[in-house]
């Protein structure tokens, strides 16, 4: 019986993960804006997955579980039969709709907390609680407050709730191009995204920490996690740079560091990229265009970085048994999905559309070998792949639209706002410091695309008030939304690259903040130097380029520390 549950389990399972791909290939072909059922079906499909995914131990537990997922059938459903009567009822909502929001806004908990961990609960439980007792708070972030049903209510049926910015990215960009790199790593380009730079720099000075940051750039960008990142990259990365010479601490520093450089690396930055157009309500193709320069100064940052700290210490690699231009003649068909994408969506497509088609050139790439071909087995695997993935962003779904929720409501958005401004006294630069510390501390909770979404909600009100454009004010943040990647005390990214390297955790933290220093340098960048963002004129900008690649090399070079030995050695030495 146990046996016979658990195939049932896994054929559900596996409908939902192709179901999730057709269903979302056929929308983004012919309906590119997602409508209620789009955003619904995604819903009721996440929570299917996660309940049967994340399932308890217990024969009771199981049984809840079940239950659970009819809940969410029923609730998501009833949102999405019932969309245009209850949006014509605003208000005058009937008992029935006020009991379905509640158990809706219970269930987007429950979900987070078998995902993300109990973190989320704590975070739903205070906001909830925040958005009632409002009457209750200090003056500064006081407001009316509402009764529970009345404030789920609320959350589950206006537009900036569990169906608003988030649910809606998620099922329109989002989760394509997280299947998208699921099939592009089947199609074998991973071992390609590797092998090309290892065979190029890896026989240089640090050639493999030198690896590790172009190996991330290739694979971060269409990865849309820089924890995913360290973990597959720095499975071969991490000790190869350990059997080079580099310190355990060091080697699984050097990952986690040049890994979320891949967030802001197009054509597909993570998943914020495609938030952040939809917030701006600018074409994604601009994003693409003003995030490029930006996110190849990151990358520079950290190799300048990597080579001056092999130079110290004196880390060659080891040749290459193959040759980086036979490599790539044989296999630069590798890269036809990525340039697929970007040109499509360089011509005005949607992401969507574009990653579909991106898609099917990874199934058209995949039988040039036989090894690597994509059959009816390998499809389904893809699909499961990508599905489990995009849990990990899904699964925020409710608490992300309970905190949107309660914040709209509360106006505490103009209230942050107004808080930021008043403590910063008119100073961009400690604006930008005031907000690295809030992503940073909410970063310690949530996966990092919620954090900028929820930071950028509060806080780009507070930097286009001081006079920084709206796309450079969500790069400050998107960018500063990254540091709870890698700066204590929670720095998951850094934490997977110490285990990889077998090394001290906390040295690990404080090496890889060190290499990923210019994660701090770009947001004053954006907010200082307008061709940071490609803003003014063509020589405005030029100049821009021009002193901050110096600027890089140097920022990088004297963080190094090279220097105090170079200065040292000399005087030891005379």
């Amino acid at each position: 019986m146990y046996n016979e549950l658990k195939r049932f389990e896994q054929i559900l399972f596996d409908i939902c993960a192709v179901g999730l791909l057709l269903f979302y290939s056929y929308a983004a072909v012919l309906s590119p804006a997602a409508t209620q059922y789009h955003r619904g079906i995604y819903v009721i499909v996440t929570y299917v997955l996660v309940f049967l995914l994340y399932k308890s131990k217990s024969t009771i537990g199981r049984i809840i579980d079940y239950i659970l997922i009819i809940a969410s059938i029923v609730t998501i459903g009833y949102w999405m039969y019932n969309f245009e009567a209850i949006n014509y009822r605003t208000g005058a909502e009937t008992p029935l709709d006020i009991g379905i929001a509640m158990v809706g806004v219970l269930l987007g908990i429950e979900l987070a907390r078998r995902v993300v961990g109990t973190i989320f609960v704590v975070i739903g439980v205070v906001m909830l609680a925040y958005g009632v007792y409002g009457d209750y708070m200090p003056d500064l972030v006081s407001h009316a407050g509402d009764t529970f049903p009345y404030l789920c209510t609320s959350i589950f049926y206006k537009s900036d709730g569990i169906f608003g910015i988030m649910a809606n990215v998620l099922a329109t960009y989002i989760l394509l191009f997280v299947l998208f790199g699921a099939f592009l790593k089947k199609c074998g380009a991973q071992k390609f995204f590797i092998d090309f730079p290892l065979a190029a720099v890896g026989h240089k000075i640090g050639g493999p920490g030198k690896v590790a940051v172009i190996a991330s750039g290739l694979f971060g960008s269409i990865s849309g996690s820089a924890i995913a990142n360290t973990v597959s990259t720095g499975a071969f990365t991490i000790p190869m740079m350990k059997k080079a010479g580099f310190k355990p601490h060091i080697a699984g520093a050097i990952e986690p560091a040049a890994s979320i450089g891949g967030m802001f690396m197009p054509p597909i930055m993570g998943a914020g990229g495609f938030i952040m157009a939809e917030l701006t309500g600018l074409p994604y193709s601009q994003i693409m265009l003003v995030a490029l320069f930006p996110s190849i100064m990151y990358f520079f940052s950290v190799f300048v970085m990597v080579h001056y700290e092999a130079k110290k210490n004196n880390i060659v690699g080891e040749k290459s048994e193959q040759n980086a231009w036979d490599i790539f003649k044989s296999e630069w068909y590798y890269t036809i999905p990525l340039v697929v994408i970007t040109i499509l969506m360089l011509r005005g497509y949607s992401p969507g559309y574009s990653a579909i088609l991106g898609l099917v050139s990874c199934i058209v790439l995949s039988w040039f070998r036989k090894e690597t071909r994509i059959g009816p087995k390998e499809f389904l695997e893809a699909s499961r792949d990508g599905a489990v993935s995009s849990l990990q962003i899904g699964a925020t779904v409710g608490v992300i639209g309970i905190i949107i929720g309660v914040l709209t409501f509360s106006g505490l958005v103009l209230t942050f706002a107004d808080i930021v401004i008043e403590l910063a006294d008119g100073s961009l630069v400690l604006t930008i410091l005031l907000i690295a510390l809030a992503s940073l501390v909410l970063g310690m909770g949530v996966p990092v695309t919620a954090a900028y979404l929820i930071t950028a909600v509060v806080a780009v009100p507070a930097l286009t008030h001081l006079g920084v454009n709206v796309l450079a004010a969500h790069m400050i943040v998107y960018w500063l939304s990254q540091d709870s990647n890698i700066t204590p005390p929670v720095c998951i990214a850094a934490f997977a690259g110490a285990t990889i390297a077998k090394a001290n955790m906390w040295k690990t933290a404080f090496s890889a903040f060190k290499f990923a220093k210019f994660l701090y340098l770009g947001p004053f960048l954006f907010g200082f130097v307008p061709g940071f963002s490609l803003t003014g004129t063509s020589m405005d900008i030029i100049k821009a380029f021009i002193l901050i690649i110096f600027g890089t090399w140097l920022y990088s070079y004297l963080l190094s520390g090279i220097w105090i030995q170079t200065i040292f050695g000399k005087k030891q030495a005379a």
